[in-house]
């Protein structure tokens, strides 16, 4: 009688064993579907970001093309205002004497 109860234990602990693995292999499948996810969100959290990274150096790029071009073209202007300025006292000197 004790043969048939000790392996009657035996074969309860062997299936609570059992399930107790499957339950911890479900868990461990649910946990790797959420990291997978998360790693997902990852990568796409990280693509948007490079998008927006190139679309801002972009910008700068072009921004310092407009920055050159304003500095070679500014002095030009300035001459041709005093140049203006210096018609514009010319003509009123030479009307008012």
């Amino acid at each position: 009688m004790s043969d048939t109860t000790d392996f009657e234990q035996i074969r309860t602990l062997l299936e609570e064993i059992r399930n107790n693995q499957r339950t911890q292999l479900k868990h461990q499948a649910e946990s790797l579907s959420i990291r997978k996810d998360q790693f997902r969100v990852f990568s796409e959290q990280q693509a948007k970001a490079q998008k927006i990274q190139d679309r801002a150096e972009a910008i700068q790029e072009k921004s310092a093309q407009i920055l050159s071009f304003t500095r070679r073209f500014f002095p030009f202007v300035i001459a041709a205002i005093v140049v203006l300025l210096a018609y514009v006292t010319w003509l009123l000197w030479r009307l008012l004497a």
